[in-house]
């Protein structure tokens, strides 16, 4: 039977626990924390601070790679940074990810706006395989 993508929401498919670290710590340090847990994404966050300044992904590891600068994790946040509540639909976070260009987006509480989770294209991609309808 197909699934309906309509009636899947983000709560359903992101992942609960989120990694992060402080916007001084060098990017190749964010990269060993990726490597070590299996995670493509760790979340910046000032010590202290309830919200995350973004996320560092492993395509932004790969940049700094290939252009051999030396970033730290809060040089390599960029500057937009969408979130998309728990009780949006996949598609909406779907929708989000294309327009902004990312791969992962950080999962807020809808009534007090704090991080719960993340949700990466590929907890989408495995939902859509699921068949739709």
């Amino acid at each position: 039977m197909a699934l309906r993508l309509d009636h899947v929401r983000v709560r359903d498919v992101m992942h609960n626990r989120i990694l992060s670290c402080a916007p001084v710590l060098p990017l190749s340090d964010v990269a060993a924390v990726m490597a070590k847990n299996r995670v493509h994404a760790v979340a910046i966050t000032e010590p202290g601070a309830s919200r995350p300044l973004g996320v560092v992904s492993d395509r932004e590891v790969v940049a700094a790679v290939a252009t051999g600068v030396q970033l730290s994790a809060g040089e390599a946040v960029s500057s937009e940074q969408p979130t998309v509540s728990a009780n949006e639909r996949v598609r909406r976070a779907a929708q989000l990810m294309s327009e902004h260009g990312v791969s992962h987006l950080v999962v807020v509480d809808a009534a007090g706006g704090f991080p719960v989770g993340i949700v990466s294209s590929l907890d989408i991609a495995a939902i859509y395989a699921q068949g739709v309808e």
